[in-house]
């Protein structure tokens, strides 16, 4: 297989357009060919909406975003039926989107988190018990702010498994700062898409067959095992009070899948396990108090279990 040449050329944009962010650009491109979901976990202002919207525009996909707020409801997120006349009409809400931006997601209360719960496993809504279907390819992309809590409901385990990685987002380089500010002098504009350095939409075509050529990648019995060995030894890992769950080997063999896909592959290497088992389990497991009073991270003790496990050759 060699590379499809609009995925690259969509990603080449992508990283014209928001600099500095070259790995969180590839994992958010990933996650959109693997058919997941994405928590964007990062400071403001280091371009994770920017990302998402460059990422709509470059494939011509409808764009939604919505600000998570304590007083957001789900019916604000699903819609509400509505008496007009003699009869109850139907208003749809702003998930019926092709791209989600769930912004601040952990600013809503449980109820509202909860509501994308359905929208994000099986792609549909219940209102009124009447279920209706969201459009291909609704993908969500929520962000967070790691630094502030106050006024926040930290998502459940439940609603984190939804997610096929967590995506953290840092300050660029330098010298991508520097040019940053020469992008804007040029007259680049975060909040207009016709300054952003993406060429012509791919199209909702297009995306349905690289999905379709993602799904066709070979994943080798060794690599397919070596999947399932670092998701079961995240639960035995002393470290860890809370391993991953069957849903994260899913996720990491769909994830390993794409990635070899923007690689030109048709088969998966153990590198491309072994790069995404920490944006797609960093989420997934929960330390010790005792390995947080140590001041260790997930990924660090996620590092070191990879260490001790044999890749296939």
């Amino acid at each position: 297989m060699t590379p499809n040449t609009g995925a690259l050329r969509l990603l080449s944009d992508l990283e014209r357009t928001v600099l500095g962010q070259e790995t969180v650009l590839r994992q958010l491109l990933v996650v959109l060919l693997a058919k997941g979901h994405a928590l964007v976990e990062g400071v403001p202002g280091t371009g994770k909406t920017l990302a998402v919207r460059a990422l709509a525009s470059g494939l011509g996909l409808d764009f939604g975003r919505v600000q998570f707020t304590p007083d957001l409801m789900p019916t604000d997120l699903v819609g509400v039926s509505v008496l007009e006349g003699s009869s109850f009409t139907y208003r749809s809400g702003p998930v019926f989107t092709d791209l989600l931006l769930a912004d601040e997601i952990n600013r809503a209360p449980p109820k509202t988190q909860a509501a994308l719960l359905e929208a994000m496993g099986e792609r549909q809504v219940t209102v009124d018990g009447e279920t209706r279907g969201l459009p291909e390819p609704f993908t969500v992309f929520a962000t967070q702010n790691p630094v502030e809590y106050e006024g926040t409901y930290p998502l459940p385990e439940a609603q984190l498994d939804r997610f096929l990685m967590k995506v953290v987002v840092q300050c660029p380089p330098e010298e991508a700062e520097r040019t940053i500010l020469d992008r804007y002098l040029d007259g680049f504009r975060a909040d207009d898409e016709a300054t952003y350095a993406t060429g012509a939409a791919l199209g909702r075509g297009e995306l349905s067959k690289m999905r379709t050529d993602v799904e066709g990648v070979h994943v080798d019995e060794r690599i397919r095992r070596y999947v399932t060995d670092i998701v079961r030894a995240t639960r035995e890992d002393a470290a860890f009070s809370l391993g991953a769950s069957p849903r994260a080997g899913v996720a990491l063999f769909q994830a390993a899948r794409a990635e070899a896909y923007l690689a030109g592959r048709d088969y998966t290497t153990p590198d491309d396990v072994k790069s995404l088992s920490f944006p797609v389990l960093r989420h997934r497991v929960v330390l010790t108090p005792e390995a947080e009073v140590e001041g260790r991270s997930s990924d660090e003790e996620l590092a070191s279990l990879l260490g001790t496990l044999e890749a296939p050759k």
